[in-house]
């Protein structure tokens, strides 16, 4: 075991140290965080759609519907504003950070982010009709700018908001605005700028300041767009099609799902916050389908994913990474330990809240040999076991957002609706204690100062 920890030691832990120190990175990742007041808005406005009009309408309730039509309507408009234009917000957020890490102004390296993804989306809507049109008809079209020919009628500058505007952007916005980005960024630290006086007011100055920077980066940006159209396509279509699409469906394979929870599980046994170092991994996959799934249950559609990002939280850490929580329950019950009883007994309120640092580095499970095998193996069966009943069709995928620190049983019942997850959910607490129990008697004939 020792052998083998100081392998890990030596060959991944510098790896994931590396990766967590990447700019880039740390960009990307704060930038989902950032969007976080948008998603919970949504996932607000989601809960309570499915409270007071899906499940009123599976029970034919449609009294309860039509009395709460006005605040199903104020949810409409608030899911317009948040996870329908997640990508769009996102699209800011992502150039923000990324000057934020380089020490340039952020607030314009938002907007070339902006800028840039607008830049690749089709501003152009063809509908083929059944048959042609009348006079009046094509009069009409024509007034509002549309171009018509016979069958098929044009309309320049038409965003296609539901197809584009969400969770489908944000490869998009990581590859244009990162190129953008980095003409930004390379141009301010150039002092290739327009510099003024310093009697000009500071913000005046700034604004100044990013115009030569600003304009070449979306110069670039336009160039891209330009190049793709005339191969009769858009950028955000061609990422959507070679990109995007094979990376969700490979997500769905459960050797994805399983090397994720063991890289998430090793890197945290070493004091590397597993979650953060591959955040930016995660969250742009499996949050991308999580919020594909949010939307098409909103408008009624089929859930296009099994597994999603909020899947890893509720079925294979519970109580944070490792499931450390089904960890405290089993010392407060077969621990003769009186140092991890009283870490246990102290870190037992933040675990039901999903906060697990207290006992990752105050037990310590950091290192400890003890503890390697079931922090790994427990939260690896259990997302096992949850990804084959999601897949068999026996609990519903994740339709609503959560927060990250609502506790278990309320957390999934939220997220699926489905009152078999819970099941589910209790059935993994089970089976993650039961993993524990061993280790934790195991480590009863070990002294502290033996560790």
């Amino acid at each position: 075991m020792n052998a083998f920890i100081n392998w890990l030691n030596k060959h991944i832990v510098p790896v994931a140290a590396k990766i967590g120190s990447v700019r880039w990175l740390i960009a990307l990742r704060d930038a989902f965080i950032t969007i976080m007041p948008a998603m919970m808005a949504g996932a607000v406005a989601n809960v309570l759609n499915a409270l007071i009009r899906d499940i009123p309408t599976q029970m034919h309730w449609m009294g309860i519907v039509s009395s709460m039509q006005w605040l199903i309507d104020i949810n409409a408009m608030v899911w317009t504003g948040t996870l329908a234009i997640l990508g769009l917000i996102f699209s800011f957020t992502f150039g923000y950070q990324l000057a934020v890490q380089y020490k340039v102004e952020p607030i314009t390296g938002g907007i070339v982010t902006l800028g840039s993804f607008i830049i690749s989306l089709p501003q152009n809507a063809s509908i083929e009709l059944g048959s042609a049109l009348n006079k009046g008809a094509v009069k009409a079209l024509t007034d509002a700018g549309a171009a018509v020919s016979g069958k098929d009628v044009s309309l320049w500058g038409y965003f296609n908001f539901g197809q584009f505007f969400g969770s489908t952007g944000f490869f998009t916005v990581m590859i244009m605005g990162a190129i953008a980005s980095t003409v930004y960024i390379w141009l301010m630290k150039k002092n290739i700028t327009i510099k003024m006086p310093d009697s000009v007011p500071p913000a005046v100055a700034k604004a100044f300041t990013g115009i030569i920077p600003a304009t070449a980066a979306l110069y670039i940006a336009g160039i891209i767009g330009y190049v793709f159209s005339k191969f009769g396509t858009t950028v955000i279509e061609f990422v959507a099609k070679t990109l995007q699409d094979p990376l969700l469906n490979l997500s769905q394979g459960f050797g994805a799902v399983l090397l994720m929870t063991v890289l998430v599980q090793v890197f945290w046994f070493f004091g590397i916050h597993g979650t953060n170092v591959l955040g930016p991994v995660m969250d742009s996959i499996w949050l991308t389908a999580q919020l594909a799934n949010i939307n098409a249950f909103q408008q009624g559609k089929e859930l296009p994913y099994l597994w999603t990002r909020n899947s890893f939280d509720l079925y294979g850490w519970i109580g944070g990474a490792g499931s450390t929580l089904l960890l405290l329950f089993a010392i407060l019950i077969f621990s003769k330990r009186d140092d991890q009883r009283s870490v246990a007994k102290l870190s037992i309120a933040p675990g039901f809240f999903n906060i697990n640092e207290p006992v990752m580095f105050g037990m310590p499970i950091v290192l400890d040999p003890i503890y390697f095998i079931p922090f790994v193996i427990a939260p690896t069966v259990m997302v096992s076991i949850a990804y084959g009943a999601v897949s068999l069709g026996l609990v519903e995928p994740i339709k609503n957002q959560i927060i990250w620190s609502m506790p278990p049983v309320f957390n999934v019942l939220i997220a699926t609706m489905d009152w078999r997850a819970v099941i589910l959910q209790l059935f993994n607490m089970v089976v993650g204690f039961l993993i524990y129990v061993p280790f934790v008697k195991a480590a009863n004939k070990i002294r502290p100062t033996e560790q």
